[in-house]
């Protein structure tokens, strides 16, 4: 209902009905219950899945996440248990006048059109039931461009740290939610002004204003955008050791994935990499962290703290994919080849296979015989030993 009167375009409809779930299962045969201690059934209409609940008064949260108990009811007493006065608004389709047709009980058309995130009734109440809430309120005020009413936001800021009793699960997943939106920025600040950044990532808190982040591409992945906001707030970028203990502890607090971790390191090395070394490197180090996957991204990341350097590092790899071989060649020697020309397979062959590779990124060898004569000569100094 909130995004179809902001015109926007809802991702799917929830139906809420005075049926209860023997109703609803007794119309729909087949219906699929997910919840139906809440009032909560899945019915299938054709190749569409529809949610359908039962309106509802809840009881007492006792895990701040499901009441421990539901009371069948009406439509008022079901807008009031839900979090913010703008996810309270009922449609009736089958109310003939138009006018009558929105259904608010908790003045959530009012906040619409002011753009306001208000909780329904008292908001340390709402917060107490479910402390993921206080998340949910920044992403929907990041995501349509609303404020945060005062009294809500002062309760998120006082509970703030009742957010590390919610599960590392559901605020990783909210997190993720927040970052996919091109507004990401905004929720990255949004929550550090509410203090629940620390909380969030477990670690202290920060007030140094997101401006990296706000420069990704709008489909950034996950973890270059946590790779960028990481940046954000710390006093100097991150490098070295440290990279590995902030992914570690990035991944341990919203229970990353294998791939976003390694996106988040793969990007923070590189930024690293780039404003640390980046002009102490002879071509074929630089060829090799231009080619790496990312590495559009790091320079968005690098453009945000410096337009200056960003120009320099763009145009000097510029000129290093118009070198004869390029930014990424396909390597003239592979481990099969040094196998084919005799020699014997060992942890030796990466360090050959390296030099190789270098020896092409800076034209020293311009086709394959010439690095294969390369390797006959280097192979006896890297300890890579012929076949008997």
């Amino acid at each position: 209902m909130r995004d179809e009167l902001l015109g926007l375009h809802p991702k799917d409809f929830d139906v809420a009905t005075s049926a209860t779930p023997d109703r609803v299962r007794a119309l729909f045969p087949g219906v699929q219950e997910v919840g139906a201690a809440f009032g909560v059934m899945i019915v299938r209409a054709q190749s569409v899945s529809i949610e359908v609940a039962t309106f509802r008064a809840d009881g007492v949260y006792s895990d701040r996440r499901r009441p421990d108990e539901v009371q069948f009811a009406d439509s008022r007493a079901d807008a009031s248990r839900r979090d913010f006065t703008i996810n309270a608004l009922f449609l009736d389709p089958l109310e003939p006048d138009p006018a009558r047709r929105i259904v608010d009980h908790v003045g959530g058309l009012t906040d619409l059109r002011a753009g306001v995130v208000r909780a329904v009734g008292d908001p340390e109440a709402r917060l107490a039931e479910d402390h993921l809430r206080a998340l949910r309120a920044v992403r929907f005020s990041a995501r349509l461009g609303f404020t945060i009413e005062e009294s809500t936001s002062d309760a998120i800021r006082a509970h703030a740290r009742d957010l590390a009793g919610v599960s590392r699960e559901r605020i990783g997943e909210e997190l993720r939610r927040m970052f996919a939106h091109p507004a990401r920025a905004v929720a990255a600040w949004t929550l550090q002004y509410l203090g629940l950044d620390a909380p969030v990532l477990e670690t202290t808190p920060s007030l140094r204003a997101p401006h990296r982040l706000a420069r990704l591409r709008d489909d950034a992945p996950f973890g270059v955008a946590l790779a960028a906001w990481a940046i954000d707030r710390a006093v100097d970028p991150p490098g070295g050791g440290e990279i590995g203990a902030l992914c570690t502890g990035y991944r341990r607090a919203l229970c990353l994935s294998n791939e976003d971790r390694d996106t988040m390191r793969d990007v923070l090395e590189g930024f690293s990499a780039v404003i640390r070394q980046f002009w102490w490197w002879g071509p074929a180090k630089q060829k090799r962290l231009a080619a790496r996957c990312g590495f559009s991204d790091v320079l968005r990341i690098l453009g945000a703290q410096s337009a200056e350097e960003f120009v320099r590092i763009v145009h000097r790899v510029e000129e290093l994919r118009r070198t004869p071989s390029g930014i990424d060649p396909t390597p003239y020697i592979t481990g099969d080849d040094l196998v084919g020309m005799g020699f014997r397979p060992g942890p030796a062959f990466k360090g050959l296979l390296d030099d190789l590779y270098d020896a092409q990124l800076e034209d020293r060898v311009p086709d394959k015989a010439s690095a294969e004569a390369l390797a006959r000569e280097l192979a006896a100094d890297r300890g890579v030993s012929r076949e008997d």
